[in-house]
């Protein structure tokens, strides 16, 4: 099989990076439809108005809340034939609706992240969710966005919730990627993993642990500082690069098991990574080591490591069941897994990494 790598078209990090953001869209067309987060909309509007006004016919457009069919939908017919790009600016489930989006209209599309809470802005995927949040299925894209631009002054005036939630979401790029390095599973770019992916994957989770607390600290005073560049790269950049070509196996396979739990639907995608992956380390029978340091830097940067923490208090093992049922279905990234996974493997590695996490916590 072929070694495949894919990117984004451009990639454009730093303070004060988008005020820059027009002339880089007129580069992908003049009548953009603009999808924007609520929130960012509220706070951000009028300025985005002003910054997309030279030498383009901008159509800004509130994002619904879910990355659902229906709202995919609704904006395909909001941009009707007049759109000829479109511009994803929030987190990552307006992100990945834009995408989704752009490909069913069939033009360029500009991402925007205002967080750095997920490695979704450089991928050539959407998650789609049920309208009540659930997860139902990957919706992969023939390309990656064609732009991709992150203001670092703008993520870090966000609650530092998210660039912790990230760092949750990237901390499983280097685990799964080792796992499918083993198993010699195909990537979803489409072959099996170049030399560069698997060093990417390596490099972000070095990152993470070198300066993610430091990051944290600058985030929690609203400041941009190397730390903190580094870590919205290794978010964003280097965990896009090394999930999307080296792959995912079990941890982002339980994160879409536990969404059918509805307690954990206020947990945020990074925070149930991080849940899962340490779920993960336990499947591969991890030294105690391993596992300490995944949980040493959980709890330095306020991810969780109990299912307290994503919002399930009482611990029912038969629900948790569900979740190792749902996990494991067929299809699933767990199966890229060097062995064999059930779901009784996968109910007790939830369990059993409770209650380690609750352990160390000292709950």
């Amino acid at each position: 099989m072929n070694r495949v790598l894919v990117a984004p078209g451009k990639y454009v990090q730093g303070p004060g990076a988008l005020e820059r953001l027009g002339e880089h869209v007129v580069q992908l067309g003049t009548a953009p439809l603009v999808i924007v987060d609520r929130t960012v909309m509220e706070l951000l509007g009028d300025r985005l108005a002003a910054l997309l006004a030279d030498n383009l016919n901008p159509l800004l457009e509130p994002f619904g809340g879910e990355c659902s069919r229906a709202e995919i939908t609704r904006l395909q017919k909001r941009a009707g034939e007049k759109a000829d790009t479109v511009v994803g600016i929030g987190g990552g489930k307006t992100l990945d609706t834009a995408k989704a989006v752009a490909y069913y209209l069939k033009v360029p599309v500009a991402i925007v992240p205002t967080i750095a809470a997920t490695d979704a802005p450089t991928s050539a995927l959407s998650v789609i969710y049920s309208e009540a949040g659930v997860f139902e299925e990957y919706l992969f894209l023939p390309r990656n966005p064609d732009l991709v631009v992150l203001d670092t002054a703008v993520i870090a005036s966000a609650p530092p919730r998210f660039l912790a939630s990230g760092m949750g979401d990237a901390l499983a790029t280097y685990f799964e990627a080792e796992a499918c390095a083993q198993s010699a599973a195909q990537s979803m770019a489409g072959g099996n993993m170049t030399l560069a992916a698997r060093n990417l994957a390596r490099l972000c989770y070095d990152t993470l642990l070198e300066y993610g607390e430091q990051a944290l600290w600058a985030a929690q005073r609203q400041v941009v500082t190397p730390a903190l560049e580094y870590v919205v790269e290794a978010n964003t950049l280097l965990s896009g690069l090394g999930f999307e070509s080296g792959g995912l196996a079990a941890a982002h396979a339980i994160h879409n098991g536990l969404t059918v739990l509805e307690e954990t639907h206020k947990a945020f995608h990074g925070e149930k990574v991080a849940f899962s992956t340490l779920v993960q380390l336990i499947l591969e029978g991890r030294s105690t080591d391993d596992i300490e340091e995944i949980i040493g830097f959980c709890l330095a940067v306020d991810l969780p490591v109990t299912l307290a923490q994503l919002g399930v208090t009482h611990v029912d093992p038969n629900r948790i069941m569900e979740v190792a049922e749902a996990a494991t279905q067929e299809g699933e990234t767990i199966h890229n897994m060097p062995f064999p996974v059930t779901p009784q493997m996968v109910r007790d590695a939830i369990l059993a990494a409770d209650a380690i996490g609750r352990v160390y916590r000292g709950d």
